[in-house]
């Protein structure tokens, strides 16, 4: 990436020499250039050819994979992401372009904010809720003389994101389109009250959904289908394995943690791990786990996938893995969790995987583990079970 601060060789996380996809794009660039100056003279109270100074605290919230932090470890910012894989990617990338270690403070969504921001540089996530979150989180933290520019490509960003802005910080506007990319341009209102917070939202599962029937869901802001029981899930839930007393189950991409919890409340012997590489998906299993009152033994771990579990040292993988990347639509992903999943297996373990019938999953476990079971489908969902021999 070629920025006005120089040239940075960035990657993704976990680095795959044959991934094509690159760890920044158009609008990284825009909002980099914009902060050099490039057009700092439609920055709103700012006089025309003035350069945004990068004095006091710079936050940079929403960073896909470090880009931005990298190109502005000089001024030392802060990252807050809610992604485990763009926070060990932002690592590697400083250490790439020999940024001292703590040079740049990396703080996740559950973190505390700073208690001043002078300089607020966001990258519009994919989910509005999240958004909302961590404008309303930032908002304290924001004076009449902070910078804020958001950034995105063109169908990131809508009206109702700057209405977000708008509505928690202050008057808003977008720049021109650039390379398919736009900035949101936001002066901090002082006499602004920003609304309370709706999160985490909870709500009671309907009935016909197993042990979680009637039970609390807590979601965190960010989380897939944080307001309702998504229909993969409920399907997934019908069609559940029994689980012994003293089995390993691991629920991989945990989300709200609501298949976990299933459960362990149908077996409260058995001992569970919630995974996710989202902070606030596992902070939503673990409220879930709680506000269930679950006897049994459970653990949760933010994480890549099940790096770090032992090789055979587990009975019963769960996953409803996602098929996008931000907008990228892939099954690489995928492939990874059922790859880590049959590492973690011990012989005779069982993979249980819901999703989308046109993803094909039954002819990729076939391929990984040389077997697969339909164990149930319909119209839109099924739910394939792979056996380790």
């Amino acid at each position: 990436m070629t920025t006005p601060w120089g040239k940075a060789a960035l990657t993704r996380f976990p680095e795959d020499p044959r991934e094509q996809l690159r760890a920044w794009d158009a609008s990284d660039e825009y909002l980099l250039g914009h902060l050099a100056g490039h057009f700092a003279g439609h920055l709103p109270g700012r006089p025309a050819g003035q350069e945004v100074p990068l004095h006091g605290t710079v936050v940079v919230v929403g960073d896909r994979w470090g880009a931005l932090v990298t190109a502005l470890a000089e001024h030392g910012p802060v990252q807050i992401t809610d992604s485990f894989l763009a926070q060990e990617a932002t690592r590697a990338n400083l250490a790439r372009v020999g940024v001292t270690p703590g040079a740049v403070r990396l703080l996740t969504t559950q973190d505390p904010p700073p208690g001043r921001i002078d300089v607020l540089l966001v990258r519009v996530p994919k989910s509005l809720a999240l958004l909302e979150d961590q404008l309303l989180r930032l908002a304290p933290s924001v004076h009449e003389g902070t910078v804020v520019i958001g950034t995105g490509m063109v169908k990131e960003i809508h009206t109702s994101t700057l209405r977000l802005f708008e509505r928690i910080l202050g008057p808003t506007r977008t720049s021109l389109a650039e390379k398919k990319a736009r900035l949101i341009l936001c002066t901090p209102d002082p006499a602004l009250e920003p609304p309370a917070s709706p999160w985490p939202y909870r709500y009671a599962l309907p009935d016909g959904v197993g042990p979680m029937s009637g039970r609390t869901v807590v979601n965190h802001a960010g989380v897939f289908c944080a307001d309702r029981l998504d229909i993969g899930t409920r399907f997934f839930l019908a069609h559940l394995p029994q689980v012994r007393g003293g089995q390993h189950v691991v629920d991989l991409g945990c989300g709200n943690g609501v298949v976990g919890t299933a459960v362990a409340l149908a077996e409260p012997g058995a001992e569970v791990l919630f995974v996710d590489e989202s902070f606030q998906a596992v902070a939503s299993a673990e409220e879930t786990y709680r506000a269930n009152g679950v006897p049994g033994h459970a653990e949760f771990r933010v994480g890549d996938g099940l790096a770090g579990v032992p090789s055979d040292s587990v009975d019963v993988v769960l996953n409803n893995p996602p098929f996008h990347s931000h907008q990228t639509t892939t099954d690489a992903t995928a492939w990874r969790m059922f790859s880590g999943a049959r590492r973690v297996l011990r012989p005779g373990g069982e993979l249980w995987v819901v999703g989308n019938r046109h993803l094909g999953y039954p002819a990729k476990l076939r391929r990984l583990f040389g077997n697969s079971r339909l164990v149930a489908g319909d119209r839109k969902f099924v739910v394939v079970k792979a056996v380790k021999r």
